[in-house]
């Protein structure tokens, strides 16, 4: 970690340690990758406003999402297959953001389950669900985030049918999952990663670990393939707000419509999101679809957050000014724990938290809850 830099620096390393279909399932995206693309060249095409000869010598990039207090405006977004990446990578990923003041969201499948992460943790952190097409186990995940007092639930919206990603099925990381010779041998140069995870305490998805079909990876995975329901309305967002109490927050908003219906069904966070171009491919990248969000939303009750290519403080700071009030970072959280474990994601949220610091010095910003469409050259 000495050596690293950026968290291209962590991506580098990731790509050696990890088995390539695990690393490629966190790298790529679904089809011709025109959104995964978008994503990072408009956000690297935002220039920033230079601005010289001001006091900032006192700066803080302290603010809160949803009302939680966080170092900088930053979480750890729902990832799947995450102790694939490391052993544990869920609690892993958790104790390294609680350590660094920002928030951690659970996915519905991940490796760990709710309460083996709740039971290595001393702090609420968020999860995120699933509606499937079996109500009542989505219904009991809801009750298990409850029992384990997590404060946030992040409902994704944009998988109600699983795009196409080319490189998973090369790969043989489908569902159900194939093991194919050339992963066989990826896997045997891979020692230090495949002696991570077997140390780790599970090795399917744990919080589906109730079900009878989890004796064999291969059966729950089918399971899971037909779980996914296209049949979801806004209607089933109205009854998982009717479960959950606590504050919710709904992610995979792209479009001004889906938005202000999205404000209006309760939301206290909508996250502006592609999934990371890993489903409808071609569609806008999320850094475009901002700006209009915010104009149609902006100041009503529903916080406005940012997913979708966030790799360096710079962008965090882009964000803010486009009108995110905060930011989800999913990729370069996958890379960062396969790259170091805890370690490789405190580095790599003390580098984007450094750069967003640096950046808003030069930017002649101090506080964070000061930035505006002024930090930008537009």
């Amino acid at each position: 970690m000495a050596t690293v830099t950026n968290i291209q620096d962590l991506r580098q390393i990731a790509m050696r340690k990890v088995p390539r279909a695990i690393f490629h399932y966190a790298d790529r995206g679904s089809y011709d990758e025109v959104t995964l693309k978008a994503n990072k060249a408009d956000l690297a095409a935002i220039p920033l406003r230079q601005r010289v000869m001001i006091d900032v010598s006192d700066r803080s990039t302290a603010t809160t999402m949803i009302g939680e207090k966080v170092a900088l405006p930053l979480a750890i977004a729902p990832t799947g297959l995450t102790g694939l990446f490391h052993g544990d990578g869920e609690i892993h990923g958790c104790r390294a953001a609680h350590a660094a003041g920002i928030p951690f969201t659970l996915s519905t499948m991940s490796i760990c389950s709710i309460e083996d992460v709740a039971a290595a943790v001393s702090k609420p952190f968020w999860f995120q669900l699933y509606v499937m097409r079996d109500r009542k186990f989505s219904e009991s995940l809801i009750e298990r985030a409850k029992a384990a007092k997590c404060s946030a639930l992040v409902l994704t919206l944009d998988l109600q049918i699983q795009g196409q990603r080319h490189m998973d099925i090369k790969n043989g990381l489908a569902v159900p999952p194939k093991l194919t010779l050339a992963n066989a041998i990826d896997i045997a140069t891979k020692p230090a990663w495949a002696m991570s995870v077997l140390m780790g305490k599970r090795h399917s998805f744990g919080n589906l670990a109730v079900r009878k079909e989890s004796d064999s990876l291969t059966t729950l995975s089918q399971w899971i393939a037909g779980q996914f329901d296209p049949s979801l309305s806004w209607k089933d967002v109205e009854w998982v707000r009717s479960l959950w109490p606590g504050k919710l927050i709904l992610k995979g908003v792209l479009d001004v419509e889906d938005a202000k219906i999205a404000a209006e069904a309760g939301a206290d966070a909508i996250v502006v999101s592609n999934h990371g171009g890993r489903q409808l491919d071609g569609a806008v990248s999320s850094i475009s679809a901002l700006p209009k969000i915010v104009d149609a939303i902006g100041g009503g009750k529903s916080e406005i957050w940012f997913d979708g290519g966030v790799t360096s403080g710079q962008d965090i700071l882009k964000a803010r000014a486009l009108g995110a009030q905060g930011c989800l970072m999913g990729k370069a959280f996958l890379w960062s724990l396969a790259a170091g474990g805890q370690a490789g994601v405190a580095k790599a949220i003390e580098i984007m938290r450094k750069e967003l610091d640096v950046s808003m010095a030069l930017t002649g910003t101090r506080d964070i809850n000061q930035v505006d469409k002024s930090v930008l050259a537009l």
